[in-house]
């Protein structure tokens, strides 16, 4: 059950929050079809930390719409709500709530930007305010974000 509440936030969140993780990829694949994967069901499965986003809104998505992660390995269960959509080429969330008091604020930025007709770049931004007791996980938190993007490059880069 998922029953500590985080705090709203807004895109000005990334610049300021206390904690951004930053992850950039170029992909042989045109921005559409890396779009299409990014909003499909169960997306970011590849990630190992991550099982798969479940789409709690109907189709079609935009500001407003819901989802659940399970991260850190199964451990963590993200209620995220989301501020930003522009269809095809970005969306942010914020979590609403997560089953444990893990953080005071967290959200995603997905930028999916076409380099050309078939390569694009994507960029994946998360940003936390941890509450201070959560703060001696940094460096674990770090390494499953960095897990996270290692993930992400290996799945859009390997043949």
């Amino acid at each position: 059950m998922a029953r500590f509440a985080l705090q709203a936030v807004d895109e000005t969140f990334f610049d300021t929050a206390p904690t951004v993780f930053v992850g950039t990829v170029d992909i042989a694949k045109p921005a559409p079809e890396v779009w299409s994967e990014l909003v499909a069901d169960g997306a970011l499965g590849f990630c190992r930390s991550l099982r798969g986003a479940r789409w709690t809104s109907p189709r079609p998505f935009g500001v407003g719409t819901t989802r659940t992660m399970p991260a850190s390995y199964g451990l963590l269960i993200v209620h995220e709500v989301y501020f930003r959509w522009e269809e095809g080429q970005r969306h942010s969330f914020y979590a609403v709530r997560t089953n444990l008091p893990m953080f005071r604020r967290l959200a995603e930025d997905y930028l999916v930007e076409a380099v050309g007709p078939t390569s694009c770049r994507f960029t994946w931004t998360i940003a936390t305010d941890p509450y201070p007791a959560t703060r001696l996980l940094s460096s674990v938190n770090q390494r499953i974000v960095e897990g996270i993007f290692e993930d992400m490059r290996r799945h859009w880069t390997s043949p």
